[in-house]
């Protein structure tokens, strides 16, 4: 009886609300999105009386991008080494990506942190990965308790979404996120290293490093876990993506936006249809060794690589092309096939986005940036390539793991396998260079492409830019490109100063000086330090992925520090390190190595933690926290 009676009570009220005479004067609020900061009374303008008819109402302003300011798409792929797609003279077709460098820019000496957690930490928030806690990645496995490792970015080292969103840009994410700590992923967060937590409105994709590609098991859209619907991610992705753009544009027409599409193409498991993987069947019957020798002279020709660059020599590890079998020739070329299908699918999708755009009217005032990789080509896909991740070549003897492969041979790129390419075709990838992904002491682990599309801004259509550019300076450069400013405050904290150069002013110039004179990498205490075209590198082994790759004839080096084998070389004269000049200027070294050392104190790279100790579990020891 008493909720009875109060139901009724409230129906009443309502009644005479509506009844009023007044009611249909009242003044209709016209709603528009917008920014306004909360009134700090402190600073308050306006006049706080009595009443309100003493009273003078104030309001900040609403943020607002400035006129024109241009939407802004970042597009990063995973796993892509210079050498793959047709853009940058390999054999993959990427028609998109060559429409957008041919009426655009590309960035052929562009690097990125070596590895996907350190470069993607660099890429959102202008620093180094060290410097934003990222030196390995946000895993409890290799995350540990120490300023530059325990895998959570600083509130006073925003993101580009948040200094986008201070300048009244809506903001989205899409694919690969991969910086939350793995403690922060269930379903009750907390949720401030969430992508939605770091500036972005929306965000649709993974936390992981990786995920299957038809069934990822840890699927999220803001801040919710959500089921696959058995489509191909990367499908999916670019839907949201359109989706979230085409609301935005419709409610707000005149607000720019910004898009981090991120991909999980083409990390491992290569997984496609055969309506890609088979536009490739007998591409690659040449095998690697003349993949990398058509691709280095598809580079030279172009102009992408110096005119008087050799092509490094074929990796101890891996086998001649002609010396193997038939039936291994013919399985280590499908899986090619497979990855090649797998890169022009991505390709097609982005080229979904910008057809929508096309449509919208949005596009002619869009600034695009392309990284055709996070790190280069991976090694993880062992000598002979995975299928079948219960088949493992750590375990298995070799002629009995071929075998194995073989007879998966069908399975290779669809959803029922865990599919990686063998190490032979992630050196034909990373054409021109030595290497590959993580090696931080490597040009293979560190140098990707770039593109730069802005034609409102960029007056060469299809030039190339050789300036020392690094993954830390995307962000300074879209802020200046875009006409924008940086938020001195963001959620009320005080931003650190940015490390990352803006390379804006080669835009229009293609001798514009590098502003970006000086770059450490660090990967597992694989380390190098460049400075003004010097680079001083060591490799440390063994890790990992080293081991199930190492000729079992060899000594493997002892885990010393110390007694890593730094060399040197001139990159000004030697772009793809083939001549080690250590011997022949020591005190250059000393130089670079004491520059590391000053660099490992202020970014917090010490201590040296490498896969052995993540293996043998000598971090993340959370039992010590007081």
């Amino acid at each position: 009886m008493k909720y009875a009676y109060q139901r009724i009570v409230a129906l009443s009220a309502i009644a005479v609300a509506f009844s009023l005479p007044a009611f249909a004067q009242l003044p209709q609020v016209k709603v528009t999105p917008a920014n306004i900061a909360p009134i700090d009374p402190a600073n308050y303008k306006g006049v706080e009386g009595k009443t309100l008819a003493e009273s003078k109402e104030w309001w900040n302003k609403p943020l607002k991008a400035p006129k024109g300011a241009p939407n802004i798409v970042w597009i990063l792929l995973d796993d892509v080494g210079f050498g793959a797609s047709g853009t940058f003279g390999g054999l993959i077709s990427t028609p998109n990506f060559d429409t957008l460098a041919n009426n655009g820019l590309r960035y052929v000496n562009f690097h990125t942190a070596g590895i996907c957690a350190p470069t993607r930490s660099s890429l959102l928030t202008g620093r180094n990965h060290h410097y934003v806690h990222m030196g390995n990645f946000a895993h409890a496995s290799t995350a540990a308790g120490f300023p530059g490792y325990d895998g959570r970015i600083p509130p006073d080292k925003g993101t580009i979404a948040e200094a986008l969103r201070a300048n009244g840009y809506s903001t989205f994410a899409v694919g690969k996120w991969g910086v939350t700590p793995d403690e922060d992923t269930t379903a009750v967060g907390p949720f401030d290293r969430w992508p939605t937590g770091k500036g972005f409105d929306h965000h649709f994709g993974f936390l992981e490093s990786a995920t299957d590609q038809y069934n990822p098991p840890h699927l999220v859209e803001d801040n919710f876990h959500i089921k696959p619907d058995g489509r191909n991610l990367n499908e999916q992705i670019t839907d949201k993506a359109i989706a979230y753009i085409d609301a935005a544009h419709k409610a707000a027409p005149d607000q720019p936006f910004f898009l981090y599409y991120a991909p999980g193409a083409t990390h491992a498991p290569h997984q496609v249809s055969h309506e890609w993987s088979d536009l490739y069947k007998g591409k690659f019957d040449e095998g690697w060794d003349v993949y990398r020798e058509k691709v280095f002279e598809n580079q030279k020709k172009a102009g992408y690589i110096p005119a008087y660059a050799k092509l490094p020599e074929r990796n101890e590890r891996i086998k001649a092309w002609n010396s193997l079998p038939a039936d291994q020739k013919k399985l280590y070329a499908r899986f090619m096939e497979v990855y090649a299908g797998y890169l022009t699918y991505i390709d097609h999708q982005v080229g979904r986005v910008i057809s929508y755009l096309k449509a919208s009217g949005q596009f002619d005032n869009t600034l695009v940036f392309v990284m055709i990789g996070d790190n280069g080509a991976s090694k993880e896909g062992t000598v002979h390539g995975v299928i079948n991740p219960k088949n493992s070549a750590a375990t298995t003897p070799e002629a009995d793991y071929i075998k194995r492969n073989e007879s998966d041979y069908e399975t290779i790129g669809t959803p029922e396998a865990s599919t990686n390419y063998p190490l032979g075709w992630a050196q034909a990838a990373n054409t021109p260079f030595k290497y590959w992904k993580s090696d931080a002491d490597a040009e293979g682990g560190t140098h990707n492409p770039l593109i730069v599309y802005y034609p409102k801004l960029i007056t060469e259509k299809g030039g190339i830019r050789t300036q020392y550019s690094h993954v830390s300076d995307v962000f300074p450069t879209t802020i200046e490109a875009a006409g924008l400013k940086l938020p001195e405050y963001v959620k009320g904290i005080k931003q650190d100063t940015l490390q990352g150069k803006s390379f804006f002013g080669s835009f229009n110039n293609a001798q514009a000086k590098t502003l970006h004179t000086q770059q450490y990498y660090y990967i597992f205490t694989s380390r190098s330090i460049y400075k003004d075209g010097w680079k001083a590198e060591a490799a440390h082994r063994p890790d990992n992925v080293d081991l199930l790759n190492f000729p079992k004839e060899k000594t493997i080096p002892e885990r010393n520090y110390d007694k890593d084998v730094w060399k040197l070389y001139n990159l000004n004269e030697d772009f793809n390190e083939r001549v080690d000049l250590a011997k022949k200027y020591p005190e250059k070294l000393k130089e670079l190595k004491d520059l590391f050392d000053a660099e490992a104190k202020k970014n917090h790279i010490y201590p040296f933690i490498d896969r052995d100790d993540i293996n043998n579990k000598r971090i993340h020891k959370l039992e010590n926290n007081n």
